[in-house]
């Protein structure tokens, strides 16, 4: 697995791709791991494990979760 306390490109990619995944994401396209940078690492990472910490999201959940990962894109 990642060191996923190093920021960098390849970890965001890791981040978003296993997000994507966790919540089956239909529009993956709109969550394009270029779409994030550097600077907003540790929100990023701080989604990624509250999402991978869950079994389950209601459909209230996941709409926050697209939103603040929307509200993070540069």
């Amino acid at each position: 697995m990642a060191d996923l306390k190093k920021k960098s490109p390849e970890n965001i990619e890791h981040i978003i791709s296993s997000i994507q995944g966790k919540l089956q994401m239909i529009n993956a396209a709109a969550m394009k791991p270029e779409s994030f940078t550097e600077s907003s690492y540790e929100d990023l990472l701080e989604i990624y494990e509250m999402v991978m910490s869950k079994d389950r999201f209601s459909p209230r959940e996941m709409q926050a979760i697209v939103e603040e990962l929307g509200n993070l894109k540069k």
